[in-house]
């Protein structure tokens, strides 16, 4: 035990090491997608799909995830997760094509699934003395809320001198030494085989997530079809269903529904997934924008987004240690309003000038990195004991479901306006990929002559800008709205 004292905070770091992989993984694509599209010829559906393939894969495994490394035992699993992850690294940075791309990302998201819930039950092991303990929750949550804001920068430094493939190469060195301390350092328990394990309601609930994203992103076509549309939907919530009924039904449920009736829960879900659903929605067409529209390099373009990480990694700490001083019901609602007002400054501010933008992005880092330690930390708090690691999971599915959904949504919203606005002169003779995305219409202007490529520029560029400004201004309302939401129904509560 003396030994394990000595080693908590280095084995803190093996988790925090694995964590923030997880996580920016989620977002370090942002600043390669416009490259990496143009390599390979994704499709638009295509490129949501190599984004949104990692998110929707972990958030439909987490669950169970968790549960098997109650059975297994958490260091079995976190190294076996580690493993897989580098292994899926190694695949995605030298994939052929946008298929085995998006196949890769999904081993990924295996790979994360099975550290992250993890991660946390390690943590609650070796910290045994409380103080200590809420200290590394705070660190924990930092690099979860941190690490996101933070992709789309290291993103654009690897992009400066390598090729796209680096932005997931990266992850191998970090895996080989984070496998060999955690073998060596992180103690092992023995799981309990009496833990039943139900993988058939993780795969339900991945099928049933995945309908849902399909539809969404169908609908957000420039010509969708309604009947492919209806059919994924309805697939979508007949499996949703299904495993809402299988965990009611079980003895171990996957996911029991009555812990949501505690106080303060049940809104600090909300708060969690609305936070992740505008913070990977916003940096999904901030980031394109900076490259697309503004011409910026990928490590400019990482650069210019950098207050938003900062701002993140400091306010989540601070935050923590002031929440049972303010208490959650304020600093939930004040933390989501404040990042309201920053996105809808980045909305208003999209062609200022850079000092006036950069300090619209560290209000709405501040507030998100508030938001989400607040929220972490009410779910924890608000849980009984007998469900401290089902309340882990859910946290953890928050946010993993709240980045897919922020891809989904405010993708095809982008897409959607994007194709509405798109407004060519008669003569123009562009290809109809063109009204798909500003990515297709800028490699359709290299096969046009030089004045009819500019005129195809101007009007993409145009149109991808009204998007951007709806896509702004409803992530800011939704924050907003879910503010007020928080504090009228916890008051209530």
């Amino acid at each position: 035990m003396r030994g394990l004292n000595a080693n908590r905070w280095l084995i803190l770091a093996i988790i925090s090491s694995a964590l923030f992989l997880i996580v920016i993984d989620m977002t370090v694509l942002y600043t390669a997608l416009p490259t990496l599209t143009h390599d390979l010829r994704a499709s638009a559906s295509e490129k949501l799909w190599i984004i949104n393939a990692y998110g929707l894969v972990v958030a439909g495994l987490l669950l169970g995830m968790g549960t098997l490394g109650d059975r297994l035992g958490h260091k079995r699993l976190f190294v076996a997760g580690l493993a897989v992850f580098g292994i899926a690294s190694l695949c995605a940075a030298f994939s052929p094509t946008p298929v085995f791309l998006i196949a890769a990302r999904a081993l990924l998201a295996v790979g994360a699934a099975m550290m992250m819930p993890a991660t946390l039950s390690i943590l609650r092991l070796i910290f045994t003395d409380e103080s200590e303990r809420a200290m590394a929750i705070g660190l924990w949550a930092a690099v979860a809320s941190g690490g996101a804001a933070f992709g789309p920068v290291l993103g654009g430094v690897l992009l400066e001198h390598f090729w796209w493939g680096s932005v997931f190469l990266i992850n191998v060195p970090v895996v080989l030494v984070a496998l060999v301390l955690a073998i060596w350092l992180i103690p092992g328990r023995p799981g309990n085989a009496h833990q039943k394990w139900d993988l058939v309601g993780s795969l339900q609930v991945m099928v049933g997530l995945i309908g849902l994203a399909y539809a969404i992103k169908e609908l957000g076509k420039l010509a969708p079809s309604y009947q492919a549309a209806l059919v994924a939907c309805a697939v979508g919530c007949l499996f949703i269903g299904i495993f809402v009924r299988r965990q009611r039904r079980s003895a171990q449920p996957l996911l029991d529904f009555t812990i949501f009736l505690h106080p303060g829960f049940g809104v600090a879900v909300l708060s969690a997934l609305v936070a992740a659903i505008a913070l990977m929605g916003m940096e999904l067409v901030f980031t394109q924008r900076l490259q697309l529209v503004l011409d910026m390099s990928p490590l400019e373009a990482g650069l210019f987004i950098l207050p938003l990480p900062l701002a993140s990694f400091v306010s989540g700490p601070v935050a923590g240690r002031w929440l049972p001083r303010v208490g959650s019901r304020s600093m939930l609602a004040g933390s989501l309003l404040v990042s309201g007002a920053g996105m809808a400054a980045c909305m208003a501010l999209y062609n200022a000038s850079a000092p006036l933008q950069m300090t619209a992005l560290f209000v709405l880092g501040a507030g998100l990195g508030a938001a989400m330690t607040a929220a972490s930390s009410t779910i924890m708090n608000n849980a009984p004991a007998e469900r401290a690691g089902m309340a882990a999971s859910v946290e953890e599915v928050s946010y993993e479901l709240g980045g897919a959904i922020g891809v989904t949504l405010m993708g095809s919203i982008l897409s959607a306006v994007y194709s509405a606005a798109m407004a060519l002169p008669a003569g123009l003779a562009a290809p109809a990929m063109a009204r798909d995305s500003l990515d297709e219409a800028l490699l359709a202007a290299e096969n046009l002559p030089v004045e009819a490529a500019s005129i195809l520029i101007a009007a993409a560029k145009a149109a991808f800008d009204q998007g951007f400004v709806i896509v702004m201004g409803s992530c800011a309302l939704l924050l907003a709205v879910t503010a007020a939401v928080v504090w009228f129904r916890y008051g209530r509560r």
